[in-house]
């Protein structure tokens, strides 16, 4: 008789367990990353909003202020809720959603950070990371000049707004069973360290931002070891012809999975083992990427039900910025290997020197926001 067979599926189907287990706490993770960050970080979030008056102050607080809550969603609703009380213009609040989908991209460098001990799976993971931070830095340099000559955004996102308006709009939640899921076992974490240790703020918040560092990258190294166990090469290169069958599709894909867990950040950091275990090809990642850029919209235009029509504009907006990059960039194909070359070449680099890529995320989402604001705000 012979046993391959089943100690072969048994083995298969520990490991998809492991995985399973392994992917919710990496969204437990991340879910504690971003509480520690706004733990650390206060009300100064919504802070940084206030007295701004020039584009590029704008888009250099929707940087930070996303870097600081570690969710372009959570930066975007409260955007939302500025204009929309009447704290900040819109004209501005335009910018600001676009330096949010800059900011929202650190979540998946710094994850891809977890494999700097093995030099090509950190090559690997670091381009495919950082091609979503090229891609939504050209999309900006490309309509942030024409939106401040034209105000294409602004008007077409407020004519629609007009358009579909109503005063007895009311907001809602839609129900996400993975969210409460994985937020089952964050919350009272939080709660926990935030409220019953009696510590510090500073405190509190530094200690959740360890735990979540150091459970994300010890479920990341874990999921690239099974993956490379389950994914056999056929099973690889299928995954890569579906994806390079069709574009249009693998930008479904990752908006129906941003969707689902109401997270870009979620979805592009989910995809970096994938690309650090060789499984994935940039090429048939990226556009997943930028399907996880329209999926993070829906959270804005749901907190936009509950606001007014500027506020509903703004949330249109954020929809309208993501969907014309998307649609621009991606349909021209020297357009779109641009953000591929560019990630292929920074991860080159920093495979060589890991202290570039340290310092790529400091100046590019710390050190140049900062100064814009100074310089601008």
């Amino acid at each position: 008789m012979n046993l391959s067979k089943p100690r072969i599926q048994g083995s298969s189907a520990i490991r998809l367990i492991s995985l399973l287990s392994l992917l919710y706490l990496f969204l437990v993770a991340i879910d504690l990353m971003g509480g520690s960050f706004k733990i650390l970080a206060g009300d100064s979030a919504k802070g940084l909003f206030e007295g701004i008056s020039n584009p590029f102050a704008g888009l250099a607080i929707g940087i930070l202020a996303t870097v600081l809550v570690q969710s372009s969603s959570a930066t975007t609703s409260m955007v939302v809720g500025a204009v929309g009380a009447g704290q900040f213009p819109l004209e501005v609040a335009v910018f600001t959603i676009m330096g949010c989908n800059i900011g929202t991209t650190i979540t998946n460098t710094l994850v891809s950070l977890g494999h700097m001990r093995q030099d090509q799976e950190f090559r690997r993971a670091f381009a495919g990371s950082t091609m979503h931070d090229f891609f939504n830095l050209m999309a900006v340099a490309i309509f942030m000049p024409l939106e401040i000559a034209t105000g294409w955004l602004e008007r077409s996102a407020s004519a629609l707004s007009s358009v579909i308006y109503d005063d007895s709009m009311e907001g809602g939640k839609i129900a996400n069973p993975l969210k409460d899921a994985y937020r089952a076992v964050s919350e009272p974490l939080k709660e926990f360290i935030k409220d019953d240790l009696g510590l510090s703020h500073t405190m509190a918040g530094s200690i959740l931002l360890v735990i979540s560092l150091a459970a994300a990258f010890f479920a990341l190294i874990w999921i690239t070891k099974i993956m490379k166990g389950l994914m056999l090469a056929r099973l690889e290169r299928s995954l890569n012809r579906v994806l390079a069958k069709s574009g249009v599709l693998a930008i479904l894909i990752g908006l129906v999975m941003t969707v689902a867990v109401q997270s870009s950040s979620v979805t592009t950091s989910l995809m970096v083992p994938l690309f650090a275990a060789g499984i994935l090809r940039l090429e048939n990642g990226f556009p997943v990427t930028l399907g996880a850029n329209i999926g993070t919209t829906v959270t804005a235009l749901l907190a936009a039900m509950a606001s007014n029509h500027d506020g509903l504009t703004i949330a249109f907006v954020h929809l309208f910025f993501n969907v014309a990059a998307t649609v621009v960039i991606y349909s021209i194909p020297p357009l779109r290997r641009i953000p591929i070359r560019l990630a292929q070449g920074l991860a080159n680099l920093t495979a060589k020197n890991k202290a570039y890529a340290l310092l790529y995320v400091i100046v590019a989402f710390v050190v140049a926001p900062l100064l814009g604001n100074i310089i601008f705000g």
